[in-house]
């Protein structure tokens, strides 16, 4: 079973190598985001709590993430594997996901982590916004404090894998096809 943790920063092009690599190898993707609309769409009792700190302005626990992380994957557990994108965001976050993997004798193959420099990252993003229709994607002071929020908070997930040898580096600049090749091969590798 496959099951690889998709990571970079906001414009990096997770969502679009994620289509790729789930097309290819048949994997549930596994997006938070995703799961707090479906959870909050059908009113769950793990949705009506995410929504209750959302609409607060708050951060969702990370004890109702994970929890909707383990309904999805106990849902699939027949699956080819899975691919997280937005998820760890944090080590404590990673620690809890290994445990939860382990507890349904699974495990993360690999981190691959998407490389892609501030400015680019500005104008991926910006781009996105003219289609995107997403407020944040179009208000340059918004998309730098979420490359700030990446960089202070969610970045050091990348140590976790490192120490773990789960770690592997891609740079995230250049055509679709030539990002997704050597996505392709870093999964090779685990």
């Amino acid at each position: 079973m496959l099951n690889i943790v998709l990571f970079g920063p906001p414009g990096a092009g997770k969502g679009t190598q994620s289509t790729n690599l789930i097309n290819k190898h048949q994997l549930i993707h596994l997006s938070t985001g995703d799961l707090f609309r479906k959870h909050i769409g059908e009113n769950t009792e793990l949705g009506t709590r995410a929504k209750s700190f959302m609409d607060k302005g708050n951060l969702v626990p990370d004890e109702v993430v994970i929890r909707m992380v383990e309904d999805k994957i106990e849902h699939h557990l027949e699956s080819n594997g899975f691919i997280f994108d937005g998820f760890p965001r944090t080590i404590a976050q990673a620690q809890a996901l290994d445990v939860m993997m382990e507890s349904h004798d699974l495990h993360i193959s690999g981190m691959v982590a998407l490389v892609v420099p501030e400015e680019e990252m500005m104008k991926r993003i910006r781009e996105r916004g003219k289609t995107s229709g997403r407020v944040d994607d179009q208000d340059d002071e918004k998309i730098a404090n979420r490359i700030h929020v990446y960089n202070e908070e969610t970045a050091p997930v990348a140590s976790y894998y490192k120490d773990a040898n789960k770690y592997n580096e891609v740079n995230g600049v250049g055509s679709i096809e030539g990002i997704y090749e050597s996505i392709e091969e870093a999964i090779g590798q685990f």
